[in-house]
């Protein structure tokens, strides 16, 4: 009896054993394997979504933090920003969170972003401090410090320091050119190459009117075929904002609304993937003053009105 005890005993520790290592693997396998999942995913903000990550030339909000910090310095208004997927696409093991605070500055912005993603056997957290400058009001550069860390279940824990710069210009009233470099100190988490993405994502961004922003964007991780970004941001009344956009390499399609009420945008989006399917985000932006039309609020500050 103490026999078939001990080995029943001992097949329900191996089992469990195996049961996490599953887990383990299943998670390392999305987060390594899956890099297109990451890339689609892995975006700060609702809107960013929506527009397919296409508005590095943009950047008109709290969240451009983790996408082209230069383009803070754009806004002369506080603003903080929460968003947080608890499943993408029906998978708790992709939950990701963001939130951003921006503090204007003459002629200057400093911020503040933090990430999480993962669950229990698998997490990766980013403190992130930025700071952004205006050169005549026509041209931004963006500075922006990263501590990030990962840890694995049973596997321990480890942190790294890394830079990210963008850089945001006005070719015409209404033309941007805008660039963001990711990890251009190349950090790595162990003696291996390439683990943290070091990415180059330039782009455009036209304003055909006060109301109508087409932006376009490559993105380039330099392990990767770059993926060309297509958005579009359309206030159909100053309090309310259609979206959509697509990219590829991975394909997918994008699309939402914003509603600028008073200090509070509440952002919604929908991204498709060509393997998972569709999935749903939403976002708050609270900005310290009313924003309405964000486009044309920037445009009269930067031009003096």
């Amino acid at each position: 009896m103490v026999d078939l005890i001990y080995k029943f005993q001992y097949n329900q520790t191996i089992n469990k054993i195996i049961t996490v290592d599953l887990r383990l693997l299943f998670a390392l396998l999305l987060i390594i394997g899956s890099e297109s999942v990451l890339q689609a995913q892995m975006m700060a903000g609702a809107k960013q979504i929506s527009i397919a990550n296409s508005g590095v030339a943009l950047s008109n909000d709290v969240f451009a933090i983790f996408n082209n910090p230069a383009g803070l310095a754009q806004m002369n208004w506080r603003e903080i920003g929460v968003f947080y997927s608890p499943a993408p696409f029906g998978l708790n093991e992709l939950a990701n969170g963001f939130v951003a605070y921006n503090e204007p500055l003459s002629n200057s912005s400093l911020s503040f972003g933090a990430m999480s993603y993962g669950f229990e056997l698998y997490k990766e957290s980013k403190i992130i401090l930025g700071y952004s400058y205006s050169f005549l009001n026509k041209f931004f550069l963006g500075l922006a410090l990263n501590y990030h860390s990962v840890s694995i279940k049973n596997y321990g824990n480890k942190s790294v320091f890394y830079f990210n710069l963008g850089g945001l210009a006005y070719i015409t009233n209404d033309i941007r050119w805008g660039f963001y470099i990711y990890n251009i100190n190349r950090a790595s988490f162990v003696e291996e190459d390439d683990q943290i993405p070091e990415v180059i994502n330039c782009g455009f961004s036209y304003s055909i009117i006060p109301e109508l922003s087409i932006n376009l964007a490559m993105d380039k991780d330099i392990r990767y075929t770059p993926s060309l970004k297509f958005g579009i941001d359309y206030y159909i009344i100053e309090n309310l904002s259609i979206r959509t956009g697509f990219s590829n390499e991975p394909s997918s399609f994008s699309a939402g609304v914003g509603i600028n009420y008073s200090f509070i945008s509440l952002d919604y989006a929908v991204l498709s993937h060509p393997d998972l399917g569709l999935t749903h985000q939403a976002g708050i932006i609270i900005s310290f003053e009313n924003t309405g039309n964000r486009n044309k609020k920037i445009k009269d500050f930067i031009s003096g009105e």
